[in-house]
């Protein structure tokens, strides 16, 4: 519904149906509602209890009880969330002080939005904990030879949420040191940096992406190995190695979200080649998706033939939006602009 309305306003854009405040309330909570209460719950949370002690063939995860905790620490999560919608929170999903500062948004559900997103980052971590101890132990137990693909990927998102929650965690935190204790982390009047604040929250709004997009990776690797056997170069380790290296990569270019932020020359040259990197193992994977769907015997009228297909050409699109975008010069030429939206979505 949020994101009907935000369209609503651009059947007009230069009269605006929907009021300025009521637009930058809209987008903040359409964005942070579904990456931390629809996709992360949904993919790493829901499928991963399902599928993981289905994979590995146990009843049930290591820690039943952390988990339980994970799941009910979302429930005050979303209560604060809620809070923060009836008290008004437009800084926009990314929090980019000043906007988010005291100076320019005075209510207290910026600080009620902070909250809940320490809650749902805790109960990510939890979750995480628990999925990497089962997974160690049932790769560890000589029952399991060579496991579903599906678990490395859920394994590589359980280490991705571990290495990057704790920072977003210390920087909403810094963030409210600054609004109601007079610190000045990225208050710039008192020696602070707004763009420390940007490094901090795309260290973990990048390897964010690879959270989502790896249980899916896992699932279409898993289908299409069911569907046709192919050679290890095109099949499970090339995969395998494949995912593990968009992970190594996609930690360290974090800053390819801030090239209009004045980097220095060398440093964009740097997020903006191991970006295009990134192309490669994913480049892989579709054309190991590809060759196995070829070497199989699936019927046309298969619907799951169609939806990994469905698949392959929508992440494909978004994947070679994302190449133009890792210039460091068009990205500078297409920022905000819908080029930019269409990637990410």
């Amino acid at each position: 519904s949020f994101s009907i309305m935000i369209r609503i306003n651009f059947i007009e854009p230069y009269f605006n149906l929907i009021s300025l405040d009521c637009y930058n309330f809209l987008i903040t909570n359409h964005g942070i509602i579904m990456i931390f209460f629809f996709l992360m719950p949904v993919l790493i949370g829901g499928f991963g209890n399902y599928l993981i002690p289905l994979l590995c063939g146990l009843s049930d995860l290591n820690l039943p009880r952390l988990n339980a905790l994970s799941a009910w620490l979302l429930l005050p999560s979303v209560v604060f969330l809620l809070v923060s919608i009836c008290l008004g929170a437009g800084l926009g999903w990314t929090f980019y002080p000043p906007l988010s500062s005291s100076l320019f948004n005075s209510s207290k559900g910026v600080e009620f939005l902070m909250f809940s997103l320490h809650l749902a980052g805790l109960s990510s971590i939890f979750g995480s904990i628990n999925f990497i101890c089962t997974l160690y132990s049932a790769f560890s137990s000589s029952v399991m030879t060579r496991s579903s693909i599906i678990l490395w990927s859920y394994l590589f998102t359980s280490l991705l949420l571990l290495i990057s929650l704790p920072v977003l965690a210390a920087a909403i935190t810094m963030l409210l040191f600054d609004r109601n204790f007079g610190s000045a982390f990225f208050d710039p009047s008192g020696g602070g940096d707004p763009v420390l604040f940007q490094h901090m929250f795309w260290f973990f709004g990048h390897p964010e992406v690879y959270v989502l997009i790896l249980p899916d990776f896992g699932a279409i690797s898993h289908i299409c190995m069911s569907l046709g056997c192919c050679s290890d170069a095109f099949g499970y380790y090339g995969l395998l190695f494949a995912m593990f290296s968009i992970v190594c990569l996609g930690s360290v270019v974090w800053a390819h979200h801030m090239f209009t932020v004045g980097l220095d020359v060398k440093t964009a040259v740097f997020f903006s080649s191991v970006t295009m990197v990134i192309g490669v193992p994913t480049g892989i994977k579709v054309f190991s998706w590809l060759y196995m769907i070829m070497n199989s015997r699936v019927s046309l009228s298969d619907p799951i033939l169609w939806w990994v297909i469905s698949f392959i050409t929508l992440f494909t699109m978004g994947g070679v939006t994302g190449i133009v975008l890792s210039a460091c010069v068009l990205d500078s030429v297409l920022h905000d602009t819908w080029f930019v939206v269409a990637h990410f979505h």
